[in-house]
């Protein structure tokens, strides 16, 4: 089973994400019952979720 991990979790309290695989929680306890179509699904959208995080994080600064 595919999945976006990179053994670095660290959940941002504010968003609820992980900052390693930028999953949600929802997202994170699902991963198992997902079809192959909802990972992939998730999966796709992740680059966008890390680029938007480090941009919030970077315009706090």
């Amino acid at each position: 089973m595919w999945s976006p991990c990179i053994q670095v979790c660290f959940v941002d309290p504010e968003r609820q994400i992980c900052v390693g695989c930028f999953r949600s929680m929802e997202e994170l306890a699902r991963w198992t019952r997902y079809s192959d179509a909802e990972r992939a699904a998730i999966g796709d959208e992740l680059p966008a979720r890390r680029e938007a995080y480090r941009a919030a994080k970077e315009a706090k600064r």
